[in-house]
């Protein structure tokens, strides 16, 4: 008897999309923007996802500094960082970060979502926020579309 059987996919790592993407933070809340990229990071959008293989996308955030929250967290929600010395805890506010690092509440965010092992670190690092409108990556994006436009 012949019985065809169906096979479960798994992508190999040289078959990773490493497609780039570009997300614009503008008006949107904070923590939608960063399932969104945590989503991207993984590549959960695939249909080749496995989660044990780097097979996400790159991500360029724009317009960082115009994320918002919703309610009054913009003065409630706090960051903390521990210096690792006696008395080192510092507290910042949401409104402060986003004047001094307007980028840092994104990659925050989206590093929570994201594993907590060596393949997560390694996806975060396809992650570049930017707190304006430019940035420098227009090269890898004219080469992912015409990668993709071959494939097509």
């Amino acid at each position: 008897m012949n019985i065809k059987r169906n096979k479960t996919y798994d992508a190999k790592p040289n078959e990773s999309g490493g497609n780039w993407r570009v997300v614009d933070a503008e008006g949107k809340p904070l923590g939608r923007v960063a399932s969104e990229i945590a989503m991207l990071l993984m590549g959960k959008h695939l249909p080749t996802y496995t989660p044990y293989v780097l097979s996400g996308d790159f991500v360029i955030v724009i317009n960082a500094a115009k994320v918002g929250l919703t309610g009054g967290k913009a003065t409630e929600k706090i960051y903390y960082h521990y210096s690792g010395y006696p008395s080192g805890l510092s507290r910042t506010t949401f409104k402060d970060m986003a004047v001094r690092h307007p980028d840092h509440a994104i990659k925050e965010a989206v590093k929570g979502m994201l594993p907590k092992t060596t393949l997560g670190d390694h996806m975060f690092k396809r992650l570049k926020v930017y707190a304006g409108a430019e940035h420098p990556h227009q090269a890898q994006i004219a080469g992912s579309q015409k990668k993709q436009e071959q494939s097509a």
